[in-house]
């Protein structure tokens, strides 16, 4: 399991989470959703450990060492240039020092041509090579942020069968995303982050409650104007 016991973190005097917690356990796949600001990136790269000055308790509660039994999706994959997808997957495989592997059964799902230039390849296609690395790794937890932004239709339906069935096969995967109901159609609970704190969790049979929850907390004031003019 992934835990996370009162997370703090700020940025100089602004606060960006305020006391956070949540874990991620073994074959479930958590959401977390909130608007631009909320704390959601930050909350990713605290427990995956790309930013470290913070208080609380971030930690895998067994097995190996969190980061090396967990892949990290970031919002913005990061290509060096002029290195063919293929050589991007070795690369990916060679720094976390594990062997290099054939990679043509997840491809016939991506449908990616490995021997182009990744610079020369449409978002889309990035987005689905910063997936493939990590889908060819065998990770026990995923942390994904905006996995379907990007995508067209045909690959986030493909998306979400892949995040279900690694679920069921025993991963464990936390995911942002804008699209509400890309979460409320994989995930089996939501945490809701609001301005850095954990508003509310969500478990699955409470989903129906969840949209117009955010409308609520997010649009309150705005709802009021709606009523006026419609």
């Amino acid at each position: 399991m992934l835990e996370i016991r009162n997370l703090h973190k700020a940025f100089g005097a602004h606060v960006v989470l305020h006391d956070v917690s949540l874990t991620l356990r073994p074959g479930t796949i958590h959401g977390l959703v909130g608007a631009n600001g909320a704390g959601k990136t930050t909350l990713l790269h605290c427990l995956y450990g790309l930013e470290t000055d913070f208080s609380g308790v971030v930690r895998a509660t067994t097995g190996p060492a969190l980061r090396k039994q967990t892949g990290l999706l970031p919002y913005e994959p990061f290509f060096y240039p002029r290195l063919t997808g293929r050589e991007y997957l070795e690369f990916c495989l060679q720094a976390r020092g594990r062997p290099l592997r054939e990679f043509a059964g997840w491809n016939r799902l991506l449908e990616l041509p490995l021997d182009q230039y990744a610079d020369e390849y449409s978002a889309g296609m990035l987005k689905k090579l910063a997936l493939l690395a990590l889908l060819v790794q065998d990770f026990n937890y995923l942390i994904l942020d905006e996995p379907f932004n990007g995508l067209d239709l045909e690959a986030n339906l493909l998306l979400k069968e892949i995040l279900r069935r690694l679920r069921d096969r025993g991963t464990g995967i936390l995911l942002t995303s804008h699209i509400l109901g890309a979460l409320t159609e994989t995930a089996d609970e939501v945490t809701v982050l609001v301005g850095g704190l954990v508003q509310r969790h969500y478990s699955r049979a409470e989903f129906g409650s969840l949209e117009q929850d955010l409308l609520d907390s997010l649009h309150r004031e705005k709802l009021g104007l709606l009523d006026s003019l419609v």
